[in-house]
């Protein structure tokens, strides 16, 4: 049986090739964010369960954010006064819950003078200068952490989560922790260090604990100073330790995030959720450094979830749940006790006594369970066999070449518009292609790099395009055309569609349907298979070969198509505007052909409303932004003279409520009574 949930949660969770492509990706996007924003100060690392390999249903993504000029220094001897370092804190852990520190600004000595004299006139400026988050106490400049969150809500799109803002952007739920860095390891910690004998390996641990740790801005709340206190973070020692599991332990982990989410929590108000996946990290962590079992294998995944689950439920029962690095901090005793400890005990128990059928209350596993169950015993090790076989097919090319097109989509969501920004990355491109780098990682940064190239061609037309001066123009057009060229290299074939889209902007037509038409004969080959995650290109191709784009992005912000531009302008700053490269095509053949053949552009919008009449749009994946697909059917009725269609087309796209993606309704209103009052217009006698 253990087999079968095995190869269940490759399906589910992801197969050992899938995580590793996860990791890679995320970890060359950190590290080329780090040292594109390394000039302003300032370090970012993902952390939680994306950063983990996991792309779980519902789950967002996890940022921490610090400002490398203010560091927590381990004592005043040492790095106070390091040029590196403009703000240097000290702990402070003398009235704190453990896990909790206030944070102590080390200030010059004539300064912390001026402290101990508050009837001084220098005392009362230095209260007058003072930012909002600093407040004075025994003599000491202090940092707020409620102040220092409040700090960081710079606008209406953000909401407060605890320690982080949540933000949402291009459909994707971001909770960024804006924290302070650490490059010492705690002493509250240093038992920790002891523990690790087995798990993890030495090396390991002193990677770990050579990298320091963080602080975020939330204190406890049974603290005296919780409004001021800030709670030491380990989750880059956690990532470590997830990095370092065997798949069998990673799919342990994410068996109980999936026993979290949909037995233990389900129907359950919100109030009543007391256990969060960090509880499930936690016991995952004790059980493999308790080495309580002695093979985390596939054979033994269900026995190795049970020993989790037991000590879980354990810990409930106690009220003590031991953080895994301060053992002595308690994470139950804010929340996890009298009425409410007894009623998760009684609750956790009752599926205790169930045994690993509790597993059935699972959405996830239970129809692998039940169609094994419903075997003889004597067919159920060959039901394993298949199972086993389904997990090796779901590593294939195919697989990994869908795995690997996501997770670059993924990571190109977060935008830089400035034209400086732009070229700054690209040279940070150029370093990091020469390091030592995965298949996978090389794969990306070929994506950013065509990315950033067609990205700076756009922004020099737009930026150039209404400036005087013929010679700049045309020196801005030739770069322009020569990096979106050199984006086809680094790129895939849809690229070929911004080279047609600049054609388009600066008016030459014939050009831009020359380049359609080669795309259209590279797509009609017989070896090309387009699915909904991506087009692969058959045999022994090479990885970038292979990814191709599934999608062609508009940033908002640049005008690629100024039919477009109404679209693109309702999205927020840096989001992109997602388009079918099969519909995009066929709009920008329409445009191009009503300056150069007519017949031809009526002829190309026959087919884009075949297109999007199709049943079967899965093929196209337009059925992601049906609305969107309407939209630009619309459209280019519209400037081909045909208002009854467009019309049609634009009622069509408002009625699309199960595929809207972007917020286009009120775009597609304006145009609405656009043509309508034009057919007013064209009918009065």
């Amino acid at each position: 049986m253990s087999e079968v949930v095995f190869a269940a949660l490759c399906i589910k969770v992801g197969t050992s090739k899938q995580v590793i492509l996860r990791r890679d990706v995320v970890d060359i996007n950190e590290v080329f964010r780090n040292q594109v924003s390394a000039k302003i100060g300032i370090k970012m690392l993902f952390s939680g369960s994306f950063r983990e390999g996991f792309r779980l249903e519902g789950s967002d993504v996890d940022l921490m954010v610090w400002r490398t000029k203010i560091l927590v220094i381990q004592n005043l001897g040492e790095d106070c006064y390091c040029s590196d370092v403009e703000f240097p804190l000290l702990c402070d852990c003398s009235e704190s819950p453990p896990g909790y520190t206030l944070l102590k600004w080390m200030l010059p000595r004539n300064m912390a003078r001026l402290l101990r004299q508050p009837k001084s006139p220098s005392f009362q400026f230095i209260i007058d200068v003072l930012p909002p988050d600093l407040f004075i106490m025994n003599d000491s400049i202090y940092i707020s952490s409620s102040k220092w969150r409040r700090l960081m809500l710079p606008d209406t799109l953000i909401t407060e989560h605890g320690p982080c803002v949540m933000r949402y952007h291009n459909g994707k739920e971001y909770e960024i922790a804006y924290c302070i860095q650490s490059n010492f390891w705690p002493p509250s910690a240093s038992s920790w260090i002891d523990r690790c004998h087995v798990w993890p390996p030495p090396h390991i641990a002193h990677d770990i604990v050579g990298n320091g740790c963080h602080f975020v801005a939330i204190g406890h709340k049974l603290g005296i100073h919780k409004d001021n206190e800030w709670r030491i973070s380990f989750s880059q020692a956690e990532q470590k330790l997830v990095y370092s599991m065997n798949h069998s332990q990673f799919l342990i982990y994410g068996l109980l995030k999936i026993f979290l989410k949909e037995v233990i929590n389900h129907e359950v108000d919100a109030q009543d959720k007391l256990l969060c996946s960090y509880h499930m990290k936690t016991s995952i962590f004790w059980a493999i450094q308790k080495n309580t079992m002695h093979h985390w294998c596939p054979k033994n995944l269900l026995k190795c979830f049970w020993v989790c689950f037991k000590l879980l439920l354990k810990w409930v029962y106690e009220g003590v749940c031991p953080n895994f690095f301060i053992p002595e901090n308690n994470m139950f005793l804010s929340n996890i006790h009298g009425e409410a400890q007894q009623n998760l005990f009684l609750r956790l128990h009752e599926l205790y006594e169930k045994g690993l059928a509790c597993l059935l209350h699972s959405p996830s596993i239970s129809p692998f369970l039940i169609k094994l169950l419903r075997l003889p015993r004597s067919h159920r090790q060959s039901m394993s066999i298949v199972y086993n076989n389904l997990y090796t097919n779901d590593t294939n090319n195919s697989s990994l070449d869908a795995e690997l097109l996501k997770a670059i989509s993924d990571s190109l969501s977060v935008v830089l518009l400035d034209l400086h920004c732009c070229i700054r990355c690209l040279y940070t491109i150029e370093h990091l292609i020469s390091s030592s780098l995965t298949e996978y990682q090389v794969v990306w940064l070929q994506k950013k790099q065509a990315y950033f190239l067609q990205l700076t061609a756009f922004a020099l037309l737009n930026r150039y395009a209404n400036k005087g001066g013929n010679k700049l123009l045309y020196t801005a057009d030739k770069i322009s055309c020569q990096m979106l060229r050199l984006a086809t290299k680094f790129g895939c074939t849809f690229d070929l569609l911004y080279i047609v889209m600049y054609y388009y902007r600066t008016s030459r037509y014939k050009e831009a349907l020359s380049i359609i038409e080669k795309l259209e004969i590279k797509l009609a080959q017989p070896d090309m298979i387009y699915n909904i995650a991506s087009v692969l290109l058959g045999g022994g191709e090479s990885l970038i070969a292979r990814i191709i784009q599934g999608t062609i992005g508009l940033i908002s912000g640049i005008c690629y198509i100024k039919e477009l531009i109404p679209e693109q302008s309702v999205l927020h700053t840096g989001s992109t505007l997602n388009i079918s490269p099969f519909l995009l095509s066929y709009m920008l053949k329409i445009l191009c052909s009503i300056h150069t053949d007519r017949i031809k552009a009526h002829r190309a919008l026959n087919d884009l409303r075949a297109l999007v009449h199709l049943d079967d749009l899965y093929v196209f994946e337009l059925h992601l932004h049906k609305d969107l697909s309407w939209q630009i059917l619309g459209i280019c009725q519209q400037i081909t003279g045909d208002l009854e269609s467009a019309l049609f087309s634009y009622e069509q796209s408002l009625r699309q409520r199960k595929y809207q993606y972007y917020e286009i309704k009120f775009v597609t209103q304006m145009r609405i009574q656009d043509i309508r009052r034009t057919m007013r217009y064209r009918y009065m006698p």
